[in-house]
């Protein structure tokens, strides 16, 4: 039997950093009629700062980025990849995949493809490129992820409406980054199990929409009802998560590290409480590099791995949630 193993794990987070006390200052710089409440962001969100990507960087060269840090970190070539996805919330453009521009910049000849399902995006790459591994069809998949999400960022609110200025300020929780991870065929069990669940009921949770006009589409706006998307989150079957170890004979402790979306700091403790989780089995990285959206699960796992907590043959669970609203997880033995 064929498994998918992970080779290796990267991420690229863009050398500029903005702390959210500057981000406040600029608004109330921005938004004269209003009160601006100082360190709402940070109570809030508990983002303390975040990345913006480089003048003329798009989601594919943010990708690219941790793509080519991944190969070489792992001695591969950009000719040894079988297949490229790109996994993301974000796009370059509209038409066509990004995954063009990505392998564009890596000087990749393979198939390309994109896979896009808001947070999970990358999770459900992993999934895609788990079964074609099994399958037979590729022997060597790298998924990259470029999160662009700086231009959703909004700057103006309506005058003298506080409400309105609250979601001006959760927009300044993201994040732009890069990440990548390579998945190979190999004789031992790599990535041992995932699975998934979906509740689209409140899909309009949070949406960001397209502007159509003649001979042009656009971003439109990203609106977030924060509440309702939180009691969602909180509400979700995490049972999904047991159900998932116990065909393999797994606990929660058997983890070295488990990667959970991070959208803010809030989510996490009340998220890790329902599931069970220890302190030193997570990897917080969202008050010090913002909501990175679907790369954060794999900026968890990069993190980990580099520090020494995720060493060869450790179990590592990745557990996403996304706006849509769905939850999944992938058990893997690094």
């Amino acid at each position: 039997m064929t498994w998918a193993r992970m080779v290796g794990v990267a991420a690229h987070l863009p050398e500029r950093r903005t702390s959210s006390a500057d981000i406040e200052a600029r608004l109330a710089e921005l938004n004269p009629g209003l009160d601006v409440p100082r360190d709402f962001i940070e109570r809030m969100s508990g983002v303390r700062y975040r990345h913006t990507a480089p003048e003329g960087w798009t989601a594919a060269e943010l990708a690219a980025a941790a793509a080519g840090k991944l190969l070489a970190d792992c001695g591969r070539d950009i000719a040894d990849v079988d297949l490229l996805i790109f996994a993301a919330t974000s796009m370059s453009v509209i038409e066509p995949a990004t995954a063009h521009i990505v392998a564009n910049l890596l000087g990749a000849s393979c198939p390309v493809f994109d896979v896009k399902n808001a947070c999970n995006s990358v999770f459900n790459a992993i999934e895609v490129a788990d079964a074609m591994i099994s399958a037979g069809r590729y022997r060597r998949v790298l998924i990259a992820c470029g999160e662009w999400l700086s231009p959703v960022i909004r700057w103006q609110a309506k005058d003298g409406d506080l409400r309105d200025y609250f979601e001006v300020a959760l927009s300044h929780t993201v994040s732009d980054a890069g990440a990548a991870v390579l998945l190979e065929a190999a004789d031992a069990p790599g990535v041992l199990r995932t699975a998934a669940h979906a509740d689209s009921s409140a899909w309009d949770a949070a949406a960001a929409t397209i502007a159509v006009t003649p001979g042009a589409s656009r971003l439109g706006a990203f609106r977030v009802d924060a509440m309702r998307l939180q009691r969602v989150f909180l509400d979700i079957d995490t049972g999904l998560v047991d159900r998932a170890f116990e065909p393999l004979g797994l606990v929660l402790s058997d983890f070295a590290v488990v990667c959970v979306h991070q959208p803010y700091t809030g989510l996490l403790p009340q998220f890790a409480e329902r599931l069970g989780l220890t302190d030193d089995q997570m990897v917080p990285v969202v008050a010090e590099h913002g909501n990175v959206a679907a790369a954060g699960l794999l900026l968890q796992l990069t993190k980990a791995v580099e520090s020494g907590r995720v060493r060869r043959g450790d179990l590592v669970a990745l557990v996403g949630l996304a706006s849509g609203t769905s939850i999944g997880i992938a058990v893997v033995r690094w």
